[in-house]
């Protein structure tokens, strides 16, 4: 049996196989350094590698496994632009700030794909990604989304597609329409995990395992970072636990609430499978997306079933089969191999929560979903912060996203209620 995380549930079909995953140390006393990052995800080990490359000298710190959390057990999907259309940015920002946040994640999404290249980590990419409409209410704003992003954004990888290409690029009748983007694609999120935190401690970040921080403060110049096994004293400081901060700091714990998602894995479908022939990644309409893929070796990745509960499902297995057949009647009895679930951090308006929340303290998570490329050029931009340029970093910092209602106290149940709304509205 492959390895479990003791914070997210279940087998993960990544863990058994992404080969070799080096263990790091836990930290072995005091430290004082440049800066200091808490969290071992995409956000944190971006940020040490560019930062080490640079000349700079960084601790890290991750209170388990690195990629224990959403970046290594996530659906993979890389997307385009931000998690919000384009079109949408626009209304609300104007085409001039909408434009840029949109250039600013397809350069996150280059970046991704060459900074595996250039230091050769096998992220197992495949092209394309579908988005696709589960009721037919929607198919006119995908058919103005292709148009819109070809005509005002410069992104001419988009093409609607009507019910018949649908159905044919799925191997599904489920959906009503969609978008195909060959301008993007899906990865192996943990292998681009083990990678960088391969590049970072070979550029001499030094990192570490299983060492979680107890606390911090930033005062009289310094951030101090406490932990089981020593103190970090720093002259700056990175919170890169997206979902996983509790109370470390309550800034961010008013603004990124953490809810699960469940993946499952099924046996290899076979050459002749007629479940998305081309290999795309999809996300559908729903506010409680789903999102699925096949692997390099035919498996179905199957993700599907959010939960804003506090308690795990017990089996993960039935829930994600049960949404397969819904889509893919021929595989209501397929086998599950693996299944595992993950915490992802969201935001109230669904965009990332960037913030300095106390002094030379940065917070970065809350990607809601689209954060395999945002986390990791998130990273990159805190780096250069650090050198100086805080000017790219201030398009997320300025973003307004709003507390959660509620409080500490009755944030969890209002969310309950108001996500099981919208999950609700989905079978309407």
């Amino acid at each position: 049996m492959s390895y479990s995380s003791p914070i997210s549930p279940g087998h993960s079909w990544y863990e058994a196989t992404a080969g070799e995953r080096p263990a790091y140390p836990a930290l072995d006393g005091d430290r004082a350094v440049d800066v200091v990052i808490i969290g071992g995800g995409f956000t944190g080990l971006s940020a040490a590698a560019h930062l080490a490359k640079a000349g700079v000298n960084v601790v890290l710190i991750e209170a388990h496994r690195f990629g224990d959390g959403a970046s290594g057990r996530n659906g993979g999907q890389l997307g385009t632009g931000q998690r919000a259309w384009a079109e949408e940015l626009e209304a609300e920002f104007g085409l001039t700030r909408a434009k840029a946040l949109f250039d600013l994640a397809e350069e996150a999404k280059s970046h991704l794909l060459d900074f595996a290249r250039t230091h050769e980590i096998e992220i197992d990419f495949m092209p394309g990604q579908m988005s696709v409409a589960h009721k037919p209410r929607f198919v006119d704003a995908y058919k103005a989304h292709a148009e819109i992003m070809a005509t005002r954004f410069g992104y001419n990888h988009i093409s609607f597609m009507d019910a018949k290409e649908t159905a044919e690029r799925l191997g599904s009748t489920a959906y009503f329409g969609g978008t195909r983007d060959t301008g993007t694609g899906h990865i192996h999120p943990l292998k681009l995990v083990i990678g960088t935190a391969r590049v970072a401690a070979a550029a001499g970040a030094q990192l570490f395992e299983k060492t979680p921080a107890t606390g911090i403060t930033s005062s009289d110049g310094k951030v101090r970072v406490t932990t089981p096994f020593g103190t970090i004293t720093a002259d700056k400081g990175l919170i890169a636990v997206n979902a996983y901060g509790g109370r470390l700091e309550p800034m961010s714990s008013a603004h990124v609430m953490p809810i699960g998602s469940f993946i499952g894995a099924t046996v290899p479908l076979g050459a002749d499978s007629p479940v998305i022939p081309g290999g795309e990644s999809v996300d559908d309409s729903r506010f409680v997306v789903r999102y699925f893929r096949k692997s390099t070796d035919g498996r179905l990745l199957f993700g599907g079933r959010e939960v804003y509960a506090v308690d795990d499902p017990k089996d993960i297995h039935i829930h994600i089969r049960k949404q397969i057949a819904e889509l893919y009647p021929g595989l209501k009895d397929v086998e599950i191999t693996h299944g595992w679930g993950g915490y992802v951090g969201i935001t109230v308006p669904r965009k990332p929560y960037v913030r300095e929340v106390m002094p030379n303290v940065i917070f970065a998570g809350g990607y809601s979903g689209h954060g395999v490329m945002l986390s990791n050029f998130v990273g990159k931009l805190y780096a250069e912060t650090v050198a100086g340029n805080r000017d790219r970093l201030k398009l997320f910092e300025e973003l307004k996203i709003p507390p959660f209602p509620g409080g500490r106290r009755f944030r969890t149940p209002l969310l309950f209620l108001a996500l099981n709304w919208f999950a609700l509205r989905d079978r309407i």
